[in-house]
């Protein structure tokens, strides 16, 4: 079943990254952020995705940077594996590294308004890919909203919620009584490989077209010497 139920479903085991870091200036506010948990968290969570997952987001000007920074320095071609849905409407504020993306959806905004553009971008976002766990990281209202829509629609997607990364991932954990883990363990590689239950021998696939089916058989066993 599709996150949203939304148009052509265009992938399956996905992730999907809500995050953001919090701006006590926004009205949109619901708490403090920290922003290098922010940063480790979104940086750990590629390592372990990137090469064995697909992973779609929508584009923050503080995030995209920070997936950019680490999609660049691994061997895949990230093009591939991750999609980048933005809105036009903040077209003149979109960071530079929104532009070395090779797989960005454009959404055309709503007139001016904020709120409907956004949620037309992530209507579509959400509906246009089969969604295998949604992890959340810092942020403000927008998590809660994406959360909201992922649960309407009835889908199976496993919550995320990184809460030890603060904002509204905190309060959303809080909500939905998650895991203690995700709280305490702030090594986010080792929580990401047991959260979204990718085995660290899991090989890396330069386009997901070379990767096999089940994930036996992309498991690499470390040979002793």
């Amino acid at each position: 079943m599709g996150a949203c139920g939304l148009g052509q479903l265009i992938g399956s085991g996905a992730i999907f990254l809500s995050a953001g870091v919090p701006d006590p200036g926004a009205n949109h506010f619901l708490g403090e952020g920290d922003s290098a948990a922010i940063s480790a968290a979104v940086s750990g969570l590629l390592y372990v995705t990137l090469g064995r997952r697909r992973l779609v987001w929508g584009g923050h000007p503080a995030i995209t940077p920070m997936i950019w920074s680490v999609a660049e320095a691994m061997n895949v071609d990230y093009g591939e594996w991750v999609t980048l849905y933005q809105t036009l409407l903040f077209e003149d504020e979109f960071p530079e590294e929104t532009a070395r993306f090779d797989n960005v959806v454009f959404v055309e905004a709503v007139g001016t308004d904020r709120e409907q553009s956004l949620e037309k971008m992530r209507k579509r976002m959400l509906g246009e890919t089969r969604f295998e766990a949604a992890v959340f990281i810092g942020g403000m209202a927008g998590i809660m909203n994406e959360y909201e829509m992922i649960q309407a629609s009835g889908a199976s997607v496993k919550m995320i919620p990184v809460a030890s990364t603060g904002g509204a991932a905190a309060i959303l954990h809080q909500q939905l009584g998650a895991d203690p883990m995700l709280v305490d363990e702030l090594d986010y590689v080792a929580l990401f490989h047991k959260a979204l239950a990718i085995d660290p021998n899991e090989r890396r696939y330069r386009v997901p077209s070379e990767q096999p089916e089940t994930q036996a058989e992309r498991i690499s066993i470390p040979t002793r010497k």
